[in-house]
């Protein structure tokens, strides 16, 4: 089977579904265990890491290119709409948070964002739910600043205005229960 040129090139924004956005830093050939194998270096900014990737396992992890800007504004929308709340135990619901998260998805990431968002006038939440939440924010918001070229801060700020914005409307009736 011959080998396809690279799907990715030095200087790409890439995500990675554990560890989210990172940049193809270089290409690089290596021997290992006898086998020569052709690598992805990527680099991660946030975590200071970086992570040597075959190139045939790219499709079996998950890696993939930016999302589309479809995509983007399908998970803005996202955020916009009515939280779920599962009565679950949090253990349960902690751990379908946690495999939306690292799979990579926008999409289920904005979900993630969105329903364990809470504005300032609501009760606080548990520390777990805010490190999932501020996970799940950090890791969209990454993907939306490699997308729109500005920086994870500006980015984060942006998410939390449609949160804010569009939020109240789903916590007005809660005193009334």
């Amino acid at each position: 089977m011959a080998t396809s040129a690279p799907a990715f090139e030095v200087g790409d924004y890439v995500v990675y579904p554990k560890h989210g956005v990172g940049r193809v830093t270089e290409l690089q050939s290596e021997e290992i265990a006898g086998m020569k194998l052709d690598l992805y270096v990527l680099r991660f900014e946030k975590e200071r890491m970086t992570l040597r990737v075959p190139v045939n396992k790219v499709e079996a992890i998950g890696m993939r290119k930016l999302s589309s800007d479809k995509t983007l504004k399908e998970a803005m929308e996202t955020l916009k709409g009515k939280p779920k709340v599962k009565r679950t135990m949090w253990s349960r619901r902690a751990q379908e948070y946690e495999a939306k998260i690292n799979s990579g998805d926008l999409v289920s990431i904005a979900e993630v964002t969105r329903d364990l968002f809470r504005p300032d006038d609501q009760p606080e939440q548990s520390y777990s739910e805010r490190q999932i939440f501020e996970a799940a924010s950090s890791r969209l918001a990454r993907e939306l600043a490699a997308m729109e070229k500005t920086d994870e801060p500006a980015a984060l700020t942006k998410i939390l205005q449609v949160l804010n914005e569009h939020a109240p409307q789903y916590y007005e009736n809660t005193e009334d229960a």
